[in-house]
């Protein structure tokens, strides 16, 4: 088989996994991709609802004998549901494009700070992906006989890798297909909720009283401030509740317009669904005296309880969906961890805090660099932790919470500084006050209690994370300050300055095109240091003897672009604008000049496409492109470099069509 077939097959086989591409060109694009907020809900509330499964349990069981006091908690809980839940309406009021930890920290209190937040957020959102899946295989194998356990653990990686190539689809595909699962889950679990509070209406004045008599008992064993901390110790335990609920605020690129209103509705629907099922769950528990039992979740056994009359075919059966629809959700839980978890990267990409590649998107309009991390990182904890849902759940939550606390306190600090304008900035600084308080209590204690069980391994990596992102910033800064140097090359357009390099003039200005001429097809990428000195040195290398110039850019559509038509509009108004400029100076040195351009997300894929019709209509072009040049190539500067330029030039020189590339050399090697 040739190398052309090799790759026709490859091109096939991933067409047919991943689909087919997207064009940019189609108006409706952006309306197609995004979510209503009933998907919004699926893709991005799975993570919160499936803590369910386990969180009201863990809070629970926290309080050993003395049960009746998990009223105080369910209610405790719920009420931090919601006011968390406000608390990031808020902040989806602020930043209606987007506004997750990362930017909020950010924007409100400094970058750096914001840099800590995403650390923590990726962190969470990687053992999210683990977690979750882990949970979901260990919920799948419990159904099934003890010698298929071995399996278990390649069933798990089996099923993040599914997870990775749905996401690569696309997130509404992926969203779509998880669909009828999620809706399995809050079917039966309403069926559950609803019919075991039903059938013991009529004993709630006799378990009020119970609860009257328990909690006198209990005040003079334990005395006030003994209850007061056992109730908020297991509030606390129960912390895993609450994670999945800053998704909405993170995702919000990617719901239908008018986006603040899709992200609120979402968000009213997450809250609502979590903390009706949490409460729920925990007075279901005390109505029906639930007590752990070996081998069997508390909500296994609650399930039982309730359909213990229904007979043995019908309460079997419904208790056999209801466990699989909580395993199956458990992996729908991952989803908010593919969504969420690449777009963090991609803004701090943006902002030059990891590498700029994570920021850029595939033909499939996702951010595949950021889902392939995300998916290698679960596989590797995945693997390295053995899928052990109890070792995975000590690392769990305390990164959430960081994110939290610092989000809360950027809007605390927002309210602050503009009381006294005409904005509601009481109410604002009231909730988002009291969403600090609450959430600065969970993570001091979920990190005292969860610390030294292996809570620091955690706090180790994000802390390791954030300084691979600092030494990644200072790198592009310095970079960016050598490159910027370049910029004094832009006085080529005054005719005053006497150190400008000349452009030698042709025989008059705007000279009519001569195709059989020699002409240089130069690729660039704005009006700037580097685009004009590969044009200068293209004029110094070729002088007179080049009659006419092409200028060619590409307008990459990143994750800050593909954010709306406005960002996709304003994108190819920047670049008719500069490659206007390179045209008008040319043509005033006499010389025949013209620009084309393209917007895609391959720059190798558009350059290509517009090479060999120009190669058609100047057939002694020769094409040019400028390349930075370090000092010292290292695995640093490959990662966080484009290298585009070489790629081009091999596909250039397959078709026959002569490639120069015009090196860049800064002044001092990048990486220090």
């Amino acid at each position: 088989m040739s190398q052309e077939q090799r790759r026709s097959v490859a091109h096939r086989l991933r067409r047919a996994v991943i689909g087919e591409e997207l064009s940019l060109a189609d108006q409706s694009i952006f309306h197609k991709l995004s979510l209503i907020a009933f998907f919004a809900w699926v893709g991005l509330g799975a993570d919160g609802l499936s803590s369910s499964c386990y969180g009201p349990a863990e809070a629970y069981l926290a309080l050993g004998k003395h049960t009746f006091l998990a009223v105080f908690v369910a209610f405790g809980t719920a009420a931090t549901i919601f006011i968390i839940s406000a608390a990031y309406s808020q902040i989806i009021e602020l930043f209606p494009t987007g506004g997750g930890g990362y930017v909020v920290a950010s924007k409100l209190l400094s970058p750096k700070v914001g840099m800590v937040s995403g650390c923590a957020l990726l962190i969470d959102y990687a053992l999210t992906i683990t977690l979750s899946v882990a949970s979901g295989a260990d919920a799948v194998f419990s159904f099934l006989p003890e010698t298929w356990l071995p399996y278990r653990l390649p069933v798990a990686v089996a099923g993040v890798l599914a997870l990775i190539v749905l996401n690569l689809r696309g997130v509404k595909e992926s969203v779509m297909a998880l669909v009828p699962i999620f809706m399995t889950f809050v079917v039966t679990h309403a069926v559950v909720i609803g019919y075991g509070v039903f059938a013991h209406a009529s004993d709630m004045p006799a378990l009020v009283a119970r609860m009257g008599q328990d909690v006198s008992a209990a005040h003079g064993e334990l005395g006030m401030l003994g209850m007061l901390l056992l109730v908020l110790h297991a509030y606390s335990m129960g912390a895993g509740t609450y994670t999945g609920i800053e998704a909405v605020s993170n995702g919000l690129p990617i719901l239908r317009e008018p986006r603040e209103k899709t992200g609120k509705r979402t968000m009213l629907y997450m809250a609502l669904s979590l903390s009706v099922t949490v409460v729920g769950l925990i007075v279901c528990y005390l109505l029906f005296s639930v007590r752990p039992q070996d081998g069997k979740t508390l909500n296994a056994v609650l399930f039982s309880a309730v359909t213990d009359g229904w007979g043995q075919g019908l309460g079997g059966g419904f208790v056999l969906v209801t466990l699989v629809s909580e395993a199956l959700l458990l992996f729908v839980a991952a989803q908010a961890g593919f969504v969420d978890g690449p777009r963090v990267l991609s803004n701090m990409a943006i902002d030059r805090w990891l590498p700029a590649r994570f920021a850029l998107l595939s033909d499939r309009l996702v951010t595949q660099n950021g889902i392939l991390l995300m998916g290698a990182a679960a596989l590797v904890l995945m693997l390295a932790s053995h899928g052990s849902v109890d070792l995975l759940i000590v690392l769990y939550s305390i990164n959430v919470f960081i994110t939290f606390v610092l989000s809360q306190c950027g809007m605390v600090r927002h309210w602050w500084q503009v009381r006294g304008q005409r904005v509601p900035w009481k109410k604002g600084l009231c909730l988002n006050g009291l969403g600090l308080v609450l959430t600065a209590f969970i993570l001091v204690m979920v990190t005292c209690v969860k610390f030294f069980e292996g809570g620091w391994a955690t706090l180790a990596v994000t802390g390791a994370l954030a300084a691979a992102a600092l030494a990644i910033k200072r790198h592009y800064d310095a970079v960016g300050a050598r490159i910027k140097k370049l910029d004094v090359l832009r006085a080529v357009i005054d005719p005053q300055n006497p150190y400008t390099p000349r452009i030698p003039e042709n025989a008059e200005p705007d000279a009519e095109p001569d195709d059989t001429a020699p002409t240089a097809v130069i690729f660039v990428n704005g009006f700037n240091g580097l685009g004009i000195h590969t044009l200068l040195s293209v004029v110094r290398l070729f002088g007179k003897d080049i009659r006419n110039y092409v200028f060619v850019q590409i307008g990459v559509v990143d994750a800050a672009v593909f954010r709306g038509a406005a960002e996709l509009a304003r994108l190819k108004a920047g670049m008719e604008r500069d490659l206007a400029t390179y045209v008008e100076l040319m043509r005033g040195h006499g010389y025949h000049a013209e620009a084309h351009w393209a917007v895609g997300t391959d720059i190798v894929h558009e350059l290509t496409a517009l090479a060999p019709p120009l190669h058609e209509r100047f057939p002694r072009a020769i094409f040019f492109g400028g390349q930075l040049v370090f000092e010292k190539e290292t695995f640093v500067t490959r990662l966080l470099h484009n290298y585009v330029v070489f790629t081009l030039q091999r596909q250039l020189y397959r078709m026959g069509l002569p490639f120069v590339i015009m090196p860049v050399r800064l002044d001092k090697p990048g990486w220090d």
